[in-house]
């Protein structure tokens, strides 16, 4: 089986979350579930950071937007991952770490 350009995005956050020793857990979506929770939802020294995955031109939808806005809005950090912006992941685990 093919993997998908998103399940690429999310093996290359793993490894990023895993060099870091990150904590993180990847919401599973089922109809038991809350819709719209984050791809990845991390603790980095103690601050929560929830992370969703996107590939290509792929875009948030209305119901993940907001609710990376609730998690902000309680403190949390969030941020949209692809292949374009690793780099700024990385810049976030290591501001969290201070």
């Amino acid at each position: 089986m093919a993997t998908t350009p998103e399940a690429k995005v999310k093996t290359k956050i793993k490894a990023i979350l895993k060099a870091h020793n990150v904590y993180y857990a990847m919401p599973i979506g089922t109809g038991y579930g809350n819709s719209g929770v984050p791809d990845f939802l991390c603790c980095v020294n103690g601050k929560f950071l929830a992370i969703e995955a996107k590939a290509g031109k792929g875009q948030a939808t209305a119901l993940q937007l907001k609710n990376l806005r609730l998690i902000n809005a309680s403190g949390g950090h969030t941020l949209i991952v692809s292949e374009n912006n690793y780099e700024y992941l990385e810049w976030v685990i290591e501001e969290c770490m201070q």
